[in-house]
């Protein structure tokens, strides 16, 4: 679990809950024909702009940053020299054996078994990391969409609410709850905008340059035991992808 990212937007609900309850009419705050019009009405834009299963794959991989754990680059590291220490033990057809859930590690293993070229790899590489930067694009501009219409419906959201309350002039006690009423929505739209559509567009495309990262790492430690597989010369031509203070080398 990523815990930067739930407690960043637990800490931001936290702050502006804790700010209306520090005042008074708490209860105003909460209104459910605004949350529907700036949430329906943004989503039903996006579904406009995108096919529906992008979407889906959109909120799928939001969901992602929170359940799955934010793997370093020096553990991609160590794994491929624990893959060069079997090839160097075994050979290199025992890395056709080899059990991961990640399918860019086992197409480099079987890339390495099969003793392929360097061009081959590099081909290879190329077209992972363009396919998945793709995928993920998509994903990210699905949520600074999200980010830029919301506050759009707010702003509808408010000019409905000021159009109902200027049909109430006749009556000045209900101007004030009124107009309450109406900015309710642009807080609503800026809310969502700023402290959740932004901040996930924003990580999403971190999370893309780490795997794009972590893709390099993989296909060029294939490369590294094609040409030689020495536990030690791999770790030392892939920890230059790895910051110098956390370079940890582990051998099995």
């Amino acid at each position: 679990m990523d815990i930067a990212t739930l407690l960043g937007i637990l800490a931001g609900f936290s702050l502006v809950i804790g700010a209306i309850f520090l005042g008074e009419a708490v209860a105003v705050f909460l209104n459910i024909k605004g949350l529907m019009i700036v949430l329906g009405g943004t989503l039903s834009v996006i579904c406009i702009n995108y096919p529906i299963h992008e979407v889906y794959q959109s909120i799928v991989a939001a969901i992602k940053i929170f359940s799955t754990r934010k793997s370093k680059a020096n553990e991609v590291v160590n794994t491929m020299v624990q893959i060069a220490d079997i090839s160097r033990r075994d050979g290199l057809l025992a890395l056709e054996k080899i059990k991961t859930d990640n399918p860019i590690l086992k197409k480099a293993c079987q890339l390495i078994a099969d003793n392929a070229g360097p061009e081959m790899i590099q081909e290879s590489l190329r077209i992972e990391i363009s396919a998945m930067k793709q995928r993920h694009g998509i994903s990210q501009e699905v949520f600074r969409k999200m980010a830029a219409y919301s506050p759009s419906f707010g702003l509808i959201g408010t000019l409905i609410g000021l159009v109902q309350m200027l049909t109430n002039l006749d009556d000045p006690s209900k101007v004030g709850p009124g107009m309450a009423v109406a900015l309710l929505t642009t807080f609503y739209g800026a809310l969502l905008s700023s402290l959740i559509f932004q901040p996930v567009a924003g990580k999403l495309k971190s999370r893309t340059q780490e795997e794009a990262l972590h893709l390099e790492i993989i296909f060029e430690g294939a490369k590294c035991i094609l040409e030689n597989n020495n536990p030690r010369f791999v770790y030392e031509k892939l920890s230059s992808f790895v910051p110098p203070r956390e370079r940890k080398y582990e051998q099995k």
